[in-house]
């Protein structure tokens, strides 16, 4: 691109924005001095980057046809063969639109993206082609994954698979769709309040939110670094634990990845006992005034306390500062994402690490020339994180970020003598979804009422795997289990040896034969 230096007029804007008090005179020669700088920056525009060429064939792919997706999951279809073998040889899978794929179109969900094609695949991506996956499409997501639910991402509303006319939960809404209709064997989802457990939850799948830095995030567009987190979805614990091995550990470009970062086998996790785990019941994770459903709270503590038929040790804990986790976390998604996205074009700053360039270009160009294109949601974020800018500074993101670890350290106390905490993944069950012309704050609150248990887990970076417990009125309930810091085998092998006792008592309702 084209390096322009400020006009007069440029700086005398600045000057009075940022009130520097300079004289015209001194404008005059700070211009001149900026002028001199700017050779710099000529000479990086000759220079080339290095990226990194895609390592396996692929086509452009298509948009698919309006009767290959009457439920809005895909957003693009494309297919690209990664290695002959490996674990995943044979295993379809589908990405997020947050997460780039070189050579396929990346909206991130919404239309002010039209037109980005990355060059370079997220780590993630690499990792699993590598493994042997063929990578099927892109999946829809909320606009800029700003929502809980699944009817701001463009072009329309991605519809739950049990009952079109609700939810599917977001913002990986696509990625759990296709993962509960079988048409993919596996999903990569993006987790900043709950976007990979929520939409597990409502469309009836399971979903792992790893330990915060446990999986690089380097080639996802971010919400807040402190928060971005890459997950996967499957329909069985052990394909979750099979993509962890996969997707898990440092890529030397991410921040997010700190020095105690540990990975484990998590496959080789899948023993089948956890004879003598203590369960906690979070006492704060039920009954939400204005928000939980009864049969949700019974399904979840009934499967909880059903754990003692595999040997679990099962009981209650209070842990008071759950209830504040949604306001602790407000500022962190609300400013924070604005100002990684409006300051750090989805990409974020001041780390050292990958920059994606491109995607950058794509973000600030989305938010200078395509605004009137957001959802209702990223234009909320946007006039409230202004807003407390403008008259708080950076105080409350600051103060949030703080309280966080008190938030950690509750919770870390609880596990001082419970080695896992059991609460409901969503207090409800899957919402209508709102009417096109439905008030903006209908909108807003179909979009954000259902973060009460899973936001908690971001902030404080514990992993959390959502489970499929059981039905009621014809639409699923899940159950969240929560973990220590690097534990996420603990969580995979709970929910791996629950899911073969379930099959197993339908196998025996059912006269099936394990051997049949």
């Amino acid at each position: 691109m084209t390096v322009f230096g400020p006009t007069f007029g440029d700086l005398n804007e600045t000057n009075d924005h940022l009130g520097l008090e300079s004289s015209p005179a001194e404008l005059d020669a700070f211009q001149e001095v900026i002028e001199g700088m700017l050779g710099a920056y000529h000479r990086l525009d000759e220079m080339e980057e290095p990226l990194v060429a895609p390592k396996y064939l692929r086509s452009d792919g298509r948009r698919p046809a309006e009767d290959e997706n009457r439920l809005g999951a895909w957003a693009w279809k494309a297919e690209i063969a990664g290695a002959p073998d490996g674990p995943l040889a044979g295993r379809t899978v589908v990405i997020k639109d947050s997460i780039a794929v070189a050579g396929l179109p990346m909206r991130n969900g919404s239309a002010a993206l039209e037109g980005f094609v990355p060059a370079e695949d997220a780590t993630v991506v690499k990792r699993l082609l590598d493994a042997g996956a063929t990578i099927v499409g892109k999946s829809t997501c909320e606009s800029f994954c700003l929502s809980g639910a699944s009817h701001t991402s463009d072009p329309g509303p991605v519809r739950n698979p049990h009952d079109p006319l609700r939810s599917s939960g977001g913002s990986s809404s696509g990625s759990a769709v296709l993962v509960a209709t079988g048409e993919v064997d596996l999903a990569v989802g993006s987790d900043q309040g709950g976007s990979v457990r929520m939409p597990a939850g409502w469309s009836g799948v399971y979903g792992h939110k790893p330990t915060w830095g446990l999986v690089p995030y380097t080639g996802g567009i971010t919400i807040d670094q402190t928060v971005d987190t890459l997950g996967p979805l499957a329909r069985t614990p052990a394909d979750l634990a099979l993509m962890l091995d996969v997707m898990a550990g440092p890529d030397g470009l991410d921040p997010r990845q700190q020095w105690d970062l540990r990975v484990d086998a998590y496959r080789e996790a899948l023993t089948g006992h956890v004879e003598g785990l203590r369960i906690g019941i979070v006492t704060e994770g039920f009954g939400w005034p204005g928000h939980s459903e009864e049969d949700v709270d019974d399904i979840v503590r009934e499967t909880a306390y059903g754990l003692r038929s595999l040997g679990c040790i099962v009981g209650e804990v209070s842990i008071p500062a759950h209830r504040d986790a949604q306001s602790i976390a407000m500022p962190i998604f609300v400013e924070g994402g604005i100002h990684a996205m409006a300051t750090g074009e989805g990409v974020g700053l001041n780390f050292r690490g990958h920059y994606a360039t491109d995607m950058m270009d794509a973000v600030r160009e989305a938010l200078k020339s395509r605004g009137g294109k957001l959802s209702v949601t990223h234009k909320l974020y946007a006039y409230l994180a202004d807003s407390m800018y403008q008259k708080h500074g950076l105080h409350y993101y600051a103060k949030a970020q703080n309280l966080s670890y008190w938030l950690r350290a509750a919770y870390d106390s609880a596990f001082a003598d419970y080695d896992v905490l059991v609460m409901p993944t969503l207090p409800k069950k899957a919402t209508l979804i709102p009417p096109a012309d439905a008030s903006i704050g209908s909108v807003v609150s179909s979009a954000l009422d259902m973060l009460q248990n899973t936001c908690a887990f971001n902030i404080t970076g514990h992993p959390a795997t959502a489970m499929p417990v059981g039905m009621s009125e014809g639409l699923p309930v899940s159950m969240m289990i929560v973990a220590p810091h690097w534990e996420d085998a603990r969580l995979l092998r709970l929910a791996d040896a629950w899911h073969q006792q379930s099959a197993a008592d339908v196998s025996t309702s059912l006269g099936v034969s394990e051997h049949a």
